[in-house]
């Protein structure tokens, strides 16, 4: 799946979440909520890195956890990305694969 079609269909999920739960989603919203999930992903690594109370849970359910929360993370990046019409690929690859090594 290229990351458009992972954006559209990550807003169409989180549209219906919204409606479903009358969640006004603004500007402000859509950062605070990145915010959250990265304060919910942060918990997460720090469980599973023995950093934080597991809570009674497994290490398979901590990397769970983990990985739920990166996904998390990643959602949202994406939901503000086509809130604010940003090509995140286009982006990483002005910011980050100009610096690509030369093989």
């Amino acid at each position: 799946m290229q990351i458009d079609e992972l954006r559209d269909e990550v807003e169409q999920v989180s549209a219906f979440y919204a409606e479903r739960h009358r969640i006004d989603r603004t500007d402000d919203w859509f950062v605070l909520k990145l915010n959250e999930e990265v304060g919910e992903l942060t918990q997460a690594y720090l469980a599973r890195a023995g950093q934080a109370r597991d809570k009674g849970r497994t290490s398979e359910e901590l990397e769970s956890d983990f990985r739920s929360e990166l996904a998390d993370v990643l959602a949202q990046v994406l939901l503000i990305a086509r809130r604010f019409d940003v090509n995140v690929a286009d982006e990483v690859a002005r910011k980050w694969l100009v610096w690509k090594p030369t093989q």
